[in-house]
């Protein structure tokens, strides 16, 4: 018997249990949800031969960016491999599998495009589509996520099961490439749809940030917390949009309510929870609100990652904490692993490295050390460069913020007014950080007058 998934897609699974069973974990997956191991694994349980589930497992896996848990993704490979010799496998299958090798490999950029491929035949094919998003974001390619989504709506009708998740995506793209009123019409209409797309509801919440509606961004989370709290890790990060709503509007005491309740609530070493955390507590000191002890569970675990190399993203948020939490041997560890991985070309990560990691990742270091002209011209290259970072505009934004105080802090206020409108014009708005800064320049400006 042939069983086919959710999307209707042929699939080689022998066991109805397991079809069922993985119908919803492609459900999970694309609602970012905690249950989505657990659905999984009882897919693996009722069909151990079912090599589409392997593949997705290690991808999953990698996608984690841990480096202990590459040989669990290459363990996922050997037996997806291994499932060939018992069950036939089928041609989409094969395409997952060769993914998952080329990632393994470092080729990210050519597994996205191996599934993207795959797309243009098969566009109804929600997992495909899914982790092209997801690898994409991890190498910063906003215009590739919004080909991709692109391309494949057409397939997605108002029958199609998952199209709220693939107007959640399109929204997302769309407002990482600046236009925000049709990012927050399709995340609206996808949670009309699909209203545990989480993923949708943050791209409505980033449109709020970049254009500074502060207001209606705490309403839009405030009124929703329910339509995340099913999420994984992710759920954090829409907290941290919460956060950072009321860090603009300088209710500084909220945010950190919000930090020590939701955000470092539980003390994990995901990256993704040490990026919120760390990026956070960076904003609020350059606010000049006092963080306390806060830095120092972020630096202890950080400073147990520092050999990791995975992604760039990752690191420079691991160099933050540890640098936060003054452990300067682990964050000169830390340097000098970027910049080895710079010289190498073996992995698309290296690439980032070099053109961007290393910039920023030197330019924080030399920030540190008070060095703030130097630390200004180096953030300043990185920045420039920093979309192949990865994450998000909103993320990637505590490097500008970085970026602006060395140049206050080296009596460059024309350098700083100059980072502060490029940024404003890329953001669409000028937000209460902004605000804050231009005026903290005014008054600067006005004292050294005054002492003349």
């Amino acid at each position: 018997m042939i069983y086919n998934d959710a999307t209707g897609h042929d699939l080689s699974a022998t066991d109805a249990a397991a079809v069922r069973a993985w119908d919803r974990t492609l459900n999970a997956f694309l609602a970012h949800g905690a249950a989505t191991p657990v659905h999984l694994q009882e897919t693996l349980d009722a069909d151990p031969d079912f090599a589409l589930a392997w593949a997705a497992k290690g991808l999953f896996y990698l996608l984690l960016g841990r480096s202990e848990l590459v040989p669990v993704a290459r363990d996922a490979l050997a037996k997806a491999h291994a499932s060939a010799a018992i069950v036939p496998l089928t041609p989409r299958e094969l395409v997952y599998i060769d993914a998952l090798e080329h990632y393994l490999s470092g080729r990210m950029r050519r597994a996205a495009a191996l599934l993207d491929d795959h797309l243009i035949a098969h566009p109804a094919d929600t997992l495909a589509m899914k982790l092209v998003q997801a690898i994409r974001f991890v190498l910063g390619d906003r215009q590739g996520m919004l080909a991709s989504a692109s391309q494949v709506l057409p397939a997605y009708g108002i029958d199609h099961p998952h199209r709220g998740y693939v107007l959640g995506c399109l929204a997302f793209a769309h407002e990482e490439a600046g236009d925000y009123i049709e990012a927050e019409r399709l995340g609206r209409a996808g949670l009309e749809i699909a209203p545990d797309d989480a993923w949708g509801l943050h791209a409505v919440a980033h449109v709020y940030d970049m254009t500074a509606r502060n207001d209606d961004g705490v309403r839009w989370l405030e009124t929703q917390s329910d339509a995340w709290a099913h999420c994984n890790n992710f759920g954090v990060h829409v907290w941290w949009h919460l956060a950072l709503f009321y860090l603009d509007k300088g209710d500084y005491a909220h945010v950190l309510h919000l930090y020590d309740t939701k955000i470092r609530a539980e003390h994990t070493d995901d990256y993704r929870d040490v990026a919120n955390g760390a990026s956070m507590l960076v904003r609020l000191e350059i606010e000049g609100v006092d963080v306390g002890t806060r830095w120092d569970e972020l630096a202890e675990i950080c400073a147990n990652r520092v050999d990791d190399g995975l992604v760039i993203f990752a690191d420079l948020h691991y160099l933050l904490a540890l640098q936060g939490g003054e452990r300067d041997f682990a964050a000169d560890k830390l340097i000098t692993q970027i910049s080895a991985s710079a010289q190498k070309t073996d992995h698309d990560m290296h690439e980032v490295a070099a053109i961007a990691g290393l910039p920023i990742a030197t330019g924080l270091a030399a920030f540190r050390a008070g060095h703030y002209g130097v630390a200004h011209e180096l953030l300043r290259q990185g920045n420039h460069e920093a979309q192949i970072v990865g994450g998000s505009h909103a993320q990637r934004d505590v490097f500008q913020r970085i970026m602006v105080e060395a140049a206050i802090r080296n009596g460059d206020w024309c350098g700083a007014e100059r980072d502060l409108k490029a940024r404003t014009t890329a953001r669409g708005a000028e937000d209460g950080y902004t605000a804050r800064r231009l005026e903290r320049i005014g008054r600067l400006r006005a004292a050294s007058v005054a002492a003349e």
